[in-house]
């Protein structure tokens, strides 16, 4: 493995959850650093709707 790659394995993880709070909640028991992001698909996740609202931005 290169130096970089094993510098890495070495330092203390960070991390950004976006989504499931679930895994952010298991790396904050094991006492890592994690910033939860609450995000969800456009739209609610409608295709037909998020397509209608980017046609607006256009």
């Amino acid at each position: 493995m290169s130096k970089k790659v094993l510098e890495l394995f070495q330092k203390e993880l960070q991390v950004v959850n976006i989504g499931l709070e679930s895994f952010a909640e298991n790396l904050q028991e094991e006492e890592v650093e994690v910033i939860q992001l609450d995000w969800e698909p456009p739209a609610g996740g409608d295709e037909e709707l998020a397509s209608i609202l980017d046609s607006l931005m256009d």
